[in-house]
């Protein structure tokens, strides 16, 4: 990928990614999973680790993992192992978290995003089942914590990428992308306010050419805004600290939004502090290759290979059609204006331009779009015959933003429809020839910019009604061009 150096230094990101699995109970137990719930109403006698109690896999579970492998060009193991992550922690109460260590279920594949115009990939090591922990909460007791363990035992997919990432705009990039890609699948809901779709970004820094940093790992980044001021500020501080010559320590941080700020919650743990070994009460996950074709013979069309056909069968440019895949809901709304409309390029112009801004100014999602993908299509139907000018076009699409009508409707009302008369484009074209003697002689001796300050009083005269495409033309026959 391509280095971004800043003040010298190469940095390097790695990811790991917490998807809670959209199943409607826990990976190990029958509890539920919905959000919400009053504390510890959702946490039955296998999430509460009670003597004698053992855990049953969540078929469903698994079905989300194979699904995720098949979208990312994954291998899916056809076997599998649970393992014991040993740690002590109040919200733990089996004093250990059911995950897969040696053996995942998912292995490889990549994600592909583009960064402006260009395109990028990030490799991914591996997507691995596990269990939730439970959540502390301190600051509703009055100097005491208190345990919820409602999300004890709630169903995640940890996917870990390589060390590809080489910029804070790459991680927000690569997370959108894998956000897109688990909610377009459907086996997880992506709501980051409620931890359903948490990232942990690993960040370090060093001199081109140099072995990897020492990496300090930020928890918990529930936002695409947090996340970019949280890397920027961990690179901007891993950088002081070595150029003071302090080394740095591997460690665990969260992000401060109120400050903008990082800061160690604990020494960072390798593998062996947490002393895995497989699980004795869960035998090893077999997965039979026709339940993986099954899987994929159910999978919904993915984003890339969607985008590729859009740019087969519509001639769009790459960016576009991945831009137009962000949601399921945008790639329904281009392809039914690009159909309507027989323009699919002015389709996707208008949408990733004027529908695209709109709607980011008043934080709606496409499915919330005053304008229909049929009335987008009649405006641009509108511009290809030449009823209205681009300029007006603008004028109709804020009156269906408004609701102010039909498009037809809207051009008589504001009439704004364009002056296709010849005789009477003439009549104002002569008129202002006659009023720019010195643009037409300018004109006449070589100056061929001196055409635009007639064009325009031409358009002011006529209201903005004349067909450009027209006047010009008109123009230059009338002045020898």
């Amino acid at each position: 990928m391509t280095n971004t150096l800043v003040q010298g230094y190469e940095v390097v990101i790695g990811f790991e990614t917490h998807a809670q699995l959209s199943t409607q109970s826990k990976i190990f137990s029958r509890a539920p999973t919905a959000f919400g719930a009053e504390p510890n109403t959702q946490a039955c006698a296998v999430d509460l680790a009670l003597p004698g109690t053992l855990p049953v896999m969540n078929m469903g579970a698994v079905e989300r993992a194979i699904r995720f492998g098949l979208a990312v060009g994954s291998h899916v193991a056809g076997r599998s192992i649970f393992a014991r992550k040993n740690y002590f922690y109040p919200d733990l109460p089996k004093g250990y978290q059911i995950s897969q260590y040696e053996i995942p279920v998912v292995q490889g594949g990549d994600v592909s995003f583009f960064l402006g115009e260009q395109q990028k990939t990030v490799r991914l090591v591996r997507a691995h089942l596990e269990e939730d922990a439970g959540k502390s909460l301190h600051e509703e007791f009055h100097g005491m914590s208190g345990i919820d363990l409602n999300r004890a035992g709630t169903p995640l997919l940890e996917i870990v990428t390589e060390p590809d990432i080489r910029s804070s705009e790459e991680a927000v990039a690569y997370a959108k992308e894998l956000h897109k890609i688990v909610t377009w699948i459907g086996i997880c809901d992506g709501n980051m306010q409620e931890g359903s779709f948490r990232c942990d970004a690993n960040v370090s820094v060093r001199k081109p050419g140099q072995p990897l940093g020492t990496r300090r790992e930020i928890k918990n980044l529930n936002s695409f805004k947090f996340m970019q001021q949280a890397i920027d500020f961990e690179v901007r501080w891993q950088i002081e600290q070595l150029e003071d010559g302090h080394p740095i320590q591997q460690a665990t941080v969260l992000f401060d939004p109120d400050t903008g700020e990082t800061r160690a919650m604990r020494t960072k743990e390798d593998a062996a502090d947490y002393r895995y070994f497989p699980d004795p009460d869960l035998p090893p996950l077999v997965i039979a290759s026709d339940w993986i074709e099954q899987v994929r013979a159910q999978m919904p069309e993915l984003p890339r290979t969607m985008a590729d056909r859009f740019v087969k069968d519509y001639g769009l440019p790459a960016y576009d059609a991945t831009t137009l895949t962000q949601s399921k809901a945008m790639a329904a709304y281009f392809e039914a204006t690009a159909k309507a409309c027989g323009q699919p390029k002015l389709a996707s112009n208008w949408i990733m331009g004027e529908v695209s801004r709109r709607l980011n100014a008043g934080e709606l999602s496409i499915e919330q779009a005053p304008v229909s993908a049929d009335q987008l299509a009649a405006l641009i139907g509108r511009i290809c015959d030449n009823t209205i000018s681009n300029n007006a076009a603008r004028q109709v699409f804020d009156g269906l933003w408004s609701a102010q009508g039909e498009v037809d409707a809207i051009i008589e009302a504001k009439g704004l429809k364009q002056m296709n008369d010849t005789s009477e484009l003439e009549k104002i074209i002569d008129e202002v020839l006659a009023a720019n003697p010195k643009n037409v002689s300018e004109f006449k001796a070589g100056n061929a910019k001196a055409l635009n300050g007639l064009v325009g009083p031409i358009m002011k005269a006529s209201k903005g009604k004349a067909n450009p495409a027209q006047v010009n033309a008109l123009l230059k026959q009338k002045l020898g061009g």
